[in-house]
Protein backbone atom coordinates (compact mmCIF):
# COMPACT_ATOMS: atom_id res chain seq x y z
CA UNK A 1 0.00 0.00 0.00
CA UNK A 2 1.27 3.14 -0.96
CA UNK A 3 1.93 5.60 1.25
CA UNK A 4 -0.61 8.65 1.72
CA UNK A 5 0.61 12.04 -0.34
CA UNK A 6 -1.28 14.23 1.98
CA UNK A 7 -1.71 13.11 5.80
CA UNK A 8 -3.17 15.64 7.89
CA UNK A 9 -3.30 14.77 12.17
CA UNK A 10 -5.30 16.41 14.54
CA UNK A 11 -5.02 19.97 12.86
CA UNK A 12 -6.56 22.56 14.97
CA UNK A 13 -6.71 26.06 12.95
CA UNK A 14 -7.53 29.21 15.69
CA UNK A 15 -8.28 32.82 14.78
CA UNK A 16 -8.11 35.39 17.50
CA UNK A 17 -10.52 38.16 16.68
CA UNK A 18 -10.33 40.68 19.75
CA UNK A 19 -10.90 38.94 22.77
CA UNK A 20 -12.85 36.39 20.67
CA UNK A 21 -11.23 32.92 19.32
CA UNK A 22 -12.73 31.37 16.34
CA UNK A 23 -11.59 27.75 15.95
CA UNK A 24 -11.86 27.57 11.92
CA UNK A 25 -10.59 23.82 11.81
CA UNK A 26 -11.33 21.73 14.98
CA UNK A 27 -9.13 18.52 14.83
CA UNK A 28 -9.07 17.71 11.62
CA UNK A 29 -7.86 13.93 10.43
CA UNK A 30 -7.38 13.25 6.38
CA UNK A 31 -4.82 11.17 4.18
CA UNK A 32 -5.41 11.66 0.33
CA UNK A 33 -3.11 8.81 -1.82
CA UNK A 34 -1.31 9.52 -4.87
CA UNK A 35 -4.06 9.93 -7.55
CA UNK A 36 -6.57 10.35 -5.86
CA UNK A 37 -9.04 13.05 -6.90
CA UNK A 38 -11.14 14.55 -3.87
CA UNK A 39 -13.70 17.17 -3.65
CA UNK A 40 -13.99 19.46 0.04
CA UNK A 41 -17.52 20.79 0.74
CA UNK A 42 -19.22 22.80 2.74
CA UNK A 43 -21.04 25.54 3.07
CA UNK A 44 -19.25 29.51 3.89
CA UNK A 45 -17.78 29.73 7.12
CA UNK A 46 -17.23 25.91 7.32
CA UNK A 47 -13.33 25.96 7.58
CA UNK A 48 -13.08 24.21 4.33
CA UNK A 49 -11.15 27.38 2.51
CA UNK A 50 -8.82 27.42 5.67
CA UNK A 51 -8.42 23.99 4.93
CA UNK A 52 -7.19 24.85 1.44
CA UNK A 53 -4.78 27.36 2.89
CA UNK A 54 -2.76 25.25 5.03
CA UNK A 55 -2.96 22.04 2.02
CA UNK A 56 -1.33 24.73 0.24
CA UNK A 57 0.99 25.87 2.06
CA UNK A 58 -0.76 29.40 2.24
CA UNK A 59 -1.06 29.06 6.22
CA UNK A 60 0.12 26.99 8.79
CA UNK A 61 -2.09 25.42 11.82
CA UNK A 62 -1.87 26.48 15.27
CA UNK A 63 -1.50 22.73 16.32
CA UNK A 64 -1.63 19.57 14.34
CA UNK A 65 0.39 17.89 11.66
CA UNK A 66 1.07 17.89 7.55
CA UNK A 67 2.58 15.65 5.67
CA UNK A 68 3.08 16.29 2.13
CA UNK A 69 4.75 12.99 0.90
CA UNK A 70 6.18 11.86 4.14
CA UNK A 71 7.77 15.52 4.85
CA UNK A 72 6.11 17.85 7.59
CA UNK A 73 5.19 20.56 6.42
CA UNK A 74 3.44 22.10 9.46
CA UNK A 75 6.08 24.55 10.88
CA UNK A 76 7.95 25.45 7.65
CA UNK A 77 8.86 29.36 8.05
CA UNK A 78 7.07 31.11 5.36
CA UNK A 79 10.10 31.35 2.68
CA UNK A 80 9.87 27.66 2.58
CA UNK A 81 6.66 27.48 2.34
CA UNK A 82 7.08 28.89 -0.96
CA UNK A 83 9.45 27.00 -2.27
CA UNK A 84 6.98 23.56 -1.29
CA UNK A 85 4.22 25.86 -3.15
CA UNK A 86 6.00 26.39 -6.27
CA UNK A 87 7.53 23.28 -6.64
CA UNK A 88 5.02 20.84 -5.39
CA UNK A 89 2.15 22.53 -5.35
CA UNK A 90 -0.59 23.66 -8.70
CA UNK A 91 -3.01 26.30 -8.06
CA UNK A 92 -6.00 27.00 -10.00
CA UNK A 93 -8.01 29.79 -8.86
CA UNK A 94 -12.21 30.83 -8.95
CA UNK A 95 -10.77 34.24 -10.18
CA UNK A 96 -7.94 32.81 -12.77
CA UNK A 97 -5.65 35.35 -11.66
CA UNK A 98 -4.06 36.19 -15.51
CA UNK A 99 -1.91 38.62 -16.32
CA UNK A 100 -4.39 40.80 -18.50
CA UNK A 101 -1.85 41.80 -20.91
CA UNK A 102 0.21 38.69 -21.37
CA UNK A 103 -0.06 36.13 -23.80
CA UNK A 104 -1.48 32.97 -22.60
CA UNK A 105 2.08 31.64 -23.35
CA UNK A 106 3.99 33.84 -21.15
CA UNK A 107 0.89 32.99 -18.36
CA UNK A 108 1.62 29.52 -18.30
CA UNK A 109 5.41 30.06 -18.25
CA UNK A 110 5.37 32.47 -15.29
CA UNK A 111 6.11 29.52 -12.43
CA UNK A 112 9.14 28.53 -14.35
CA UNK A 113 10.83 32.14 -13.73
CA UNK A 114 10.99 31.17 -10.11
CA UNK A 115 12.55 28.62 -7.87
CA UNK A 116 15.47 26.91 -8.13
CA UNK A 117 16.77 24.96 -11.47
CA UNK A 118 15.62 28.50 -13.96
CA UNK A 119 14.97 26.74 -17.72
CA UNK A 120 16.50 28.28 -20.96
CA UNK A 121 13.82 30.35 -22.44
CA UNK A 122 13.15 27.35 -25.20
CA UNK A 123 13.05 24.51 -22.65
CA UNK A 124 10.26 27.65 -21.06
CA UNK A 125 8.32 27.57 -24.21
CA UNK A 126 8.06 24.02 -25.29
CA UNK A 127 6.96 22.95 -21.75
CA UNK A 128 4.49 26.22 -21.87
CA UNK A 129 3.05 25.07 -25.53
CA UNK A 130 3.17 21.47 -24.22
CA UNK A 131 0.40 22.54 -21.41
CA UNK A 132 -1.95 24.42 -23.52
CA UNK A 133 -2.18 21.44 -25.87
CA UNK A 134 -2.92 19.39 -23.07
CA UNK A 135 -5.50 21.47 -21.90
CA UNK A 136 -6.95 22.02 -25.47
CA UNK A 137 -5.19 25.59 -26.55
CA UNK A 138 -3.01 25.13 -28.81
CA UNK A 139 -3.02 27.70 -31.41
CA UNK A 140 -4.28 30.16 -28.21
CA UNK A 141 -1.15 30.83 -27.06
CA UNK A 142 -0.46 33.92 -28.24
CA UNK A 143 -3.82 35.31 -27.18
CA UNK A 144 -4.07 37.25 -23.89
CA UNK A 145 -6.98 36.77 -21.58
CA UNK A 146 -9.27 39.71 -22.72
CA UNK A 147 -9.03 37.36 -25.96
CA UNK A 148 -10.06 34.10 -24.02
CA UNK A 149 -13.32 32.84 -23.28
CA UNK A 150 -14.21 32.20 -19.39
CA UNK A 151 -13.81 28.59 -20.10
CA UNK A 152 -10.31 29.38 -22.16
CA UNK A 153 -8.67 31.71 -19.32
CA UNK A 154 -9.27 28.31 -16.82
CA UNK A 155 -7.90 26.35 -19.06
CA UNK A 156 -4.83 29.07 -19.01
CA UNK A 157 -4.74 28.60 -15.69
CA UNK A 158 -4.94 24.57 -15.39
CA UNK A 159 -1.77 24.66 -17.71
CA UNK A 160 -0.38 27.01 -15.89
CA UNK A 161 -1.08 24.76 -12.72
CA UNK A 162 0.60 22.30 -14.72
CA UNK A 163 4.30 23.61 -15.90
CA UNK A 164 5.48 22.71 -12.68
CA UNK A 165 4.65 18.79 -12.96
CA UNK A 166 3.05 19.15 -9.12
CA UNK A 167 2.47 16.36 -6.68
CA UNK A 168 -1.34 18.09 -6.28
CA UNK A 169 -2.92 20.43 -8.10
CA UNK A 170 -5.50 22.32 -5.63
CA UNK A 171 -8.50 24.18 -7.47
CA UNK A 172 -10.13 26.31 -5.14
CA UNK A 173 -13.69 27.19 -6.63
CA UNK A 174 -12.86 26.78 -10.26
CA UNK A 175 -16.05 26.63 -12.16
CA UNK A 176 -17.42 29.85 -9.81
CA UNK A 177 -17.22 32.09 -12.30
CA UNK A 178 -18.44 30.15 -15.29
CA UNK A 179 -21.88 28.96 -16.65
CA UNK A 180 -23.02 25.50 -16.25
CA UNK A 181 -22.09 23.97 -19.72
CA UNK A 182 -18.30 25.36 -19.43
CA UNK A 183 -18.06 24.80 -15.96
CA UNK A 184 -18.74 20.73 -16.77
CA UNK A 185 -16.29 21.21 -19.56
CA UNK A 186 -13.37 22.83 -17.11
CA UNK A 187 -14.32 19.90 -14.91
CA UNK A 188 -13.75 17.62 -17.81
CA UNK A 189 -10.33 18.52 -18.29
CA UNK A 190 -9.72 17.90 -14.51
CA UNK A 191 -11.25 14.36 -14.72
CA UNK A 192 -8.68 13.87 -17.85
CA UNK A 193 -5.64 14.90 -15.63
CA UNK A 194 -7.11 12.77 -12.79
CA UNK A 195 -7.54 9.82 -15.11
CA UNK A 196 -3.66 10.10 -16.16
CA UNK A 197 -2.61 9.79 -12.75
CA UNK A 198 -2.46 13.47 -11.44
CA UNK A 199 -3.81 14.45 -7.85
CA UNK A 200 -6.31 16.88 -7.61
CA UNK A 201 -7.93 18.65 -4.67
CA UNK A 202 -11.38 20.16 -5.43
CA UNK A 203 -12.59 23.54 -2.95
CA UNK A 204 -16.60 23.85 -4.04
CA UNK A 205 -19.60 24.56 -2.12
CA UNK A 206 -21.54 22.90 -5.74
CA UNK A 207 -22.78 19.31 -5.15
CA UNK A 208 -22.80 18.78 -8.65
CA UNK A 209 -18.81 19.94 -9.66
CA UNK A 210 -18.01 17.34 -6.78
CA UNK A 211 -19.82 14.67 -8.23
CA UNK A 212 -16.86 14.95 -11.03
CA UNK A 213 -14.37 14.01 -7.92
CA UNK A 214 -14.20 10.30 -6.99
CA UNK A 215 -13.97 10.94 -3.36
CA UNK A 216 -16.21 13.92 -1.21
CA UNK A 217 -15.21 15.56 1.95
CA UNK A 218 -17.80 17.40 3.74
CA UNK A 219 -16.85 19.94 6.24
CA UNK A 220 -18.74 22.00 8.90
CA UNK A 221 -18.10 23.69 11.33
CA UNK A 222 -14.34 23.66 11.44
CA UNK A 223 -14.73 19.44 11.24
CA UNK A 224 -14.75 16.75 8.79
CA UNK A 225 -18.37 15.26 8.81
CA UNK A 226 -18.55 13.06 5.98
CA UNK A 227 -16.13 11.06 3.86
CA UNK A 228 -17.76 8.91 1.00
CA UNK A 229 -16.62 8.24 -2.54
CA UNK A 230 -18.22 10.11 -5.43
CA UNK A 231 -18.65 10.69 -8.68
CA UNK A 232 -20.43 10.67 -12.03
CA UNK A 233 -20.66 7.43 -14.03
CA UNK A 234 -16.90 7.36 -15.87
CA UNK A 235 -16.63 5.73 -19.34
Amino acid sequence: MSRALVEIRDLVKIYSMGEVEVRALDGVDLAVSPGEFLAIMGPSGSGKSTLMNILGCLDRPTSGAYFLDGADVSALDADERAEIRNARIGFVFQSFNLLSRTSALENVELPLLYGRGALGTRQRRERAHAALERVGLKGREEHIPSQLSGGQQQRVAIARALITDPAIILADEPTGNLDSRTAAEVMAVFRALNDEGRTVILITHEADIAGFARRAVQVLDGKIVSDRPSGKARP
